[in-house]
C-alpha cells in the first residue's frame, strides 16, 4: 500500500524575482549624464530662483521659514508683513511679546506654539550668539523650534551654502520620479546630495520645490508642463513629450 503524501505546512518558498518586486528600490534609476541635463533644463527655465518666503534680514528668513511649517508661504507671508515690520531683530521681537506675536500669526497652523518658539529663539539667540543668526547647522538646530530643514534653507538663502531643504515637494519628487528616493526626508537629502552636480547643487534646492509646487503636484503632476517629462522615469507619467523649454519670469507669490 503507497504511503499517502504528506502536505507540508511551510509554506512555499518564493522566488528571487517575487522577492525582488515586493522591495522598493532606493536608489537613482538616471545616470550621470540624464540627471546632469535635469538639472541643465531647470537652469535654463528658472536661471535665479528665489525663494518664496518674505524676510529682510536673516533673523526675519529664520522666524518666517520656523513657521512655514504645516502652512503655505503665502499664508505665511500675509501674516509676517504685518509682524516684520514692528519687528526685524531678535530684541525688538522680545519686546513685543507672545501675545502680541501671537495675533500677528494666528491664521497660521499650530501658531500658539509658534509665537512661544519665535520668544524662544529670540531669546537663545541674544543670550548664547550676541542676537545674531548662527551660521552652522549644529548650531541653528539648537534654536526652538528650528530642525534640520529650516537650518538647510537659512544656511542656503541667507548665507549662501549648498544644502538640500527636504520639504513635502522635493521629499514626493524624490520618490516619485526615483531621482532620490528615501523613506525619510533625511535619506532624501543624502541622496540628492550624491546625485546633483556640484556646479548645480546651490539652486537645485529652490528648482525641485518649485518643479514640485507648480507642476509635479501631489494630486495629479501636470506631465504636459514638464520641461523633462521625456526624461522623467515616474510610473505616474502621463506624457513624454516635454514642455517647452523657456526662461520663466520670477516667480510671484499670490496676496
Amino acid at each position: 500500500m503507497a504511503n499517502p503524501k504528506i502536505k507540508s505546512s511551510l509554506p512555499a518558498p518564493k522566488t528571487a524575482l517575487a522577492t525582488a518586486r515586493r522591495k522598493p528600490s532606493f536608489r537613482c534609476v538616471y545616470p550621470k549624464t540624464e540627471i546632469d541635463e535635469i538639472f541643465r533644463r531647470f537652469s535654463i527655465q528658472r536661471p535665479e530662483p528665489k525663494g518664496e518666503l518674505e524676510h529682510v534680514n536673516p533673523f526675519t528668513l529664520l522666524v518666517a521659514v520656523a513657521l512655514s511649517a504645516q502652512a503655505t508661504d503665502v499664508g505665511v507671508n500675509k501674516a509676517t508683513r504685518g509682524l516684520f515690520a514692528i519687528a526685524d531683530t531678535p530684541q525688538k521681537m522680545l519686546d513685543l511679546g507672545e501675545d502680541r506675536i501671537r495675533e500677528h500669526i494666528r491664521t497660521i497652523g499650530l501658531y500658539r506654539n509658534k509665537a512661544k518658539n519665535v520668544v524662544a529663539l529670540s531669546a537663545k539667540l541674544i543670550s548664547d550668539f550676541g542676537g545674531e543668526v548662527p551660521q552652522t547647522r549644529e548650531e541653528l538646530v539648537t534654536l526652538p523650534g528650528v530642525g534640520r530643514k529650516t537650518a538647510n534653507v537659512v544656511l542656503s538663502m541667507a548665507f549662501g551654502h549648498s544644502t538640500m531643504a527636504v520639504d513635502t515637494h522635493i521629499f514626493r519628487i524624490g520618490n516619485r520620479i526615483r531621482l532620490a528616493p528615501g523613506k525619510t526626508p533625511d535619506e532624501v537629502e543624502q541622496r540628492l546630495m550624491k546625485v546633483i552636480p556640484d556646479h548645480y547643487l546651490y539652486h537645485a534646492h529652490h528648482w525641485l520645490i518649485l518643479h514640485g509646487r507648480y507642476v509635479c503636484k501631489a494630486r495629479r503632476p501636470e506631465c504636459e508642463h514638464c520641461i523633462i517629462a521625456d526624461l522623467c522615469r515616474s510610473p505616474e507619467k502621463s506624457c513624454d513629450i516635454p514642455a517647452p523649454l523657456v526662461p520663466l519670469p520670477p516667480q510671484f507669490v499670490g496676496e
